[in-house]
C-alpha cells in the first residue's frame, strides 16, 4: 500500500520543518508549502518522501492550485497541518490596519482555503485530520497584541466550527494551543538571557501534532495545549 499523505503548510526552519520530519518517520509522504521555494528543495533532500510546492496561503487560487498538484503527485492528503502564520506587534492605535488584514488572511482565511481544498476528499473517505498551529493569542488580546491576536482567535472559532461539522463525519479538528516562545536562532538572539526551560523545542510540538492526529475516534481532542515546564502560567 501507498502510503498516507500529510500536507503542511508554513514549512519554515522551525515547526513547519520539524512537523515535516516527524511525520515523515511515521510514515508519511510529506507535501510542503512554503514561499521560500529554496528552503524547500534543501528539505526535500533531507527528508525521504517529501515533496515542495511554493504557494503563498494567502491567495485562494494559489492553494487550489497546489493542493491540485499534491493529489496528483503524491495523493489526497490525509492529514492536513496550517502552521503558516504572520504577526505584527503593537497597540490598536499604533499598528497599520492593513498588516492586521494581512495577517488575517494568512491565518484565518488560509486556514478556510486549505480545509475547503482538503476537506472534501477526507469526507468522502469517512476518515481525516486537520489540525492547526495556534498560540495563547487565540484565547485573549492584550495590549501590543491587536494586529495579531484577533487572527487567531478568529482561526481558533473557525477551527472548532469546522470541527463541530466535519466530526460526525469522521473527520478529526484540532486546533493546538503553544504556550510558550520556540526555540529558534531569532528567538534566543531576542532572549539571550532566557533560561532553556523557557522554550519549547520544534520537535516537542511535532510530537503532540503526531500524536493528536492519531487519536482513537473515541475520544478526540480539539483544544490542545503544549508548553515547555518551565512557563509561568
Amino acid at each position: 500500500m501507498e502510503k498516507p499523505v500529510c500536507l503542511i503548510s508554513g514549512v519554515g526552519p522551525g515547526t513547519g520543518s520539524a512537523l515535516a520530519r516527524r511525520f515523515a518517520e511515521g510514515g508519511y509522504r510529506i507535501a510542503m508549502l512554503a514561499r521560500n521555494a529554496e528552503r524547500l528543495d534543501t528539505l526535500e533532500k533531507e527528508i525521504g518522501g517529501s515533496k515542495g510546492y511554493v504557494c503563498d496561503v494567502a491567495d485562494e487560487a494559489a492553494v487550489n492550485q497546489a493542493v491540485a498538484s499534491v493529489g496528483r503527485d503524491l495523493g489526497a492528503p490525509t492529514i492536513l497541518i496550517h502552521n503558516a502564520v504572520r504577526g505584527t506587534f503593537g497597540n490598536f492605535l499604533d499598528i497599520n490596519p492593513a498588516d492586521l488584514q494581512l495577517n488575517f488572511t494568512i491565518n484565518t482565511m488560509g486556514l478556510l482555503y486549505l480545509a475547503r481544498a482538503c476537506a472534501p476528499a477526507m469526507i468522502a473517505a469517512g476518515s481525516g485530520v486537520i489540525i492547526t498551529s495556534g498560540n495563547t493569542s487565540a484565547l485573549r488580546g492584550k495590549p501590543n497584541f491587536a494586529g495579531f491576536a484577533p487572527t487567531k482567535a478568529a482561526q481558533r472559532i473557525l477551527a472548532e466550527s469546522m470541527a463541530r461539522s466535519l466530526g460526525p463525519q469522521g473527520v478529526h479538528v484540532a486546533y493546538m494551543v503553544i504556550d510558550a516562545v520556540i526555540d529558534l536562532e531569532w528567538t534566543r538572539k531576542m532572549m539571550p538571557e532566557a533560561k532553556d526551560d523557557y522554550f519549547i523545542q520544534p520537535a516537542s510540538i511535532a510530537n503532540t501534532a503526531f500524536n493528536v492526529a492519531h487519536q482513537d475516534r473515541s475520544g478526540w481532542s480539539f483544544n490542545v495545549e503544549v508548553r515547555p515546564f518551565g512557563e509561568v502560567w
